[in-house]
């Protein structure tokens, strides 16, 4: 064969190919604009992110619930009150009568924080020592840091000749990690992460897996009730949840010294109401995907705010008020307050009834919806 003939031989087949090539991602095209929530992922999650890191996400903490008890009663006590609102970081919600019932507020959540002011308020404002005292939650590492910002605060009564020179204008007590330590914060947080992600994602694809094998047709021929498949398809994963969360607090007090200051069975039965509210969301999921693969991607979908908007990393009062009503549909959140309550603060399911209800009633209806959803057909 001559050598021009070998050349165009060569040509016509690397022709050919092209457009087998071609042929093969117009296909796979299609099929991608065909399955829509693929097509919606390659829009929504970069749409999103955007979103949430260019409005949402702040770490700028503002108006963060503050209590005070004011033993001074004097004007110039209020005059510091006023300061410090009008630093926008602290916003004073509630008032108590003594030290000991703002700290059980802190241990219930009720507040971050709150400003003890002394009977002795206004001799400390002639001298140099620190006029008043914050008692703040230390549990949440970056909220405690924007208090602690206000330390050295500068405050004149308007009262002195000159103004006092004092080292700081506020004592600081930092409860449940006066070593500001960021794992007491991370790893309770991190038990609502891996259980939405894992909760989700199991039982999503239990459903899609039947599906796609045809072992939905066994289901067709039994008496079993959707409500009861439903049932029968979160239980099992339970225990696989409780598993990861021994896991993940039991090596985090051994490795991280990280403390469990609530009681077990509290710890237990918020555990067990979050699971019930991530298997719920899962098998609506379920009932929404077609392929394994969606299932998936859909996972995807809802971890991305649950890390962003539950207070995981970022804190919840840094948000606009749209990204907090967003933030307050997720499991997620509810149930962060909650473990990192329970398992830092020492806190009580009594204490964190809003929360527990919000995720039982998230639990029920969500079975009832899923349920509702379910066709036990294989269309």
């Amino acid at each position: 064969m001559s050598a021009p003939t070998r050349k165009a031989t060569a040509v016509n087949a690397f022709g050919q190919s092209l457009q087998r090539i071609g042929a093969i991602i117009f296909k796979e095209l299609r099929q991608l604009t065909r399955d829509r929530p693929t097509f919606g992922m390659i829009v929504m999650v970069p749409l999103i992110q955007l979103l949430l890191f260019g409005f949402a996400i702040n770490t700028n903490v503002r108006d963060l619930p503050v209590g005070v008890v004011d033993l001074s009663h004097t004007q110039t006590a209020r005059a510091l009150i006023s300061d410090l609102t009008a630093t926008q970081v602290v916003s004073f919600t509630d008032t108590y009568q003594t030290p000991a019932l703002a700290e059980d507020a802190i241990r219930r959540g009720h507040v971050h924080a709150v400003l003890v002011i002394p009977e002795d308020f206004g001799q400390r404002l002639q001298d140099q020592r620190p006029i008043a005292q914050w008692l703040i939650d230390g549990s949440d590492t970056m909220v405690s840091n924007a208090l602690l910002a206000l330390q050295q605060m500068p405050f004149a009564s308007g009262f002195e000749a000159q103004p006092i020179a004092r080292k700081n204008t506020f004592e600081i007590a930092l409860f449940f990690n006066p070593e500001r330590r960021s794992a007491v914060n991370i790893v309770p947080g991190l038990v609502a992460i891996v259980l939405t992600m894992t909760m989700v994602m199991f039982t999503s694809a239990a459903l899609v897996r039947e599906r796609e094998r045809g072992n939905l047709e066994l289901l067709i021929t039994t008496p079993v009730r959707s409500s009861e498949i439903m049932i029968g398809k979160i239980v099992p994963y339970i225990f696989v949840g409780l598993i990861q969360v021994a896991i993940i607090l039991g090596l985090g007090h051994v490795i991280f010294d990280v403390p469990i200051n609530g009681r077990l069975d509290q710890l237990v039965l918020g555990v067990f109401a979050f699971i019930s509210a991530s298997l719920t969301l899962g098998l609506l999921v379920s009932t929404i995907a077609k392929t394994q693969l969606q299932a998936m991607q859909l996972t995807v979908f809802l971890l991305i705010p649950s890390i962003l908007l539950s207070g995981f990393m970022f804190p919840y009062e840094g948000m606009p008020e749209a990204a907090q009503w967003i933030a307050e549909a997720l499991p997620a959140t509810h149930f962060i307050r909650m473990v990192r309550a329970i398992v830092l603060r020492g806190a009580t399911l009594e204490d964190l009834q809003p929360d527990l209800w919000w995720l039982i009633g998230f639990t029920v209806l969500g079975v009832i919806a899923a349920a509702t959803r379910f066709k036990k057909r294989l269309d």
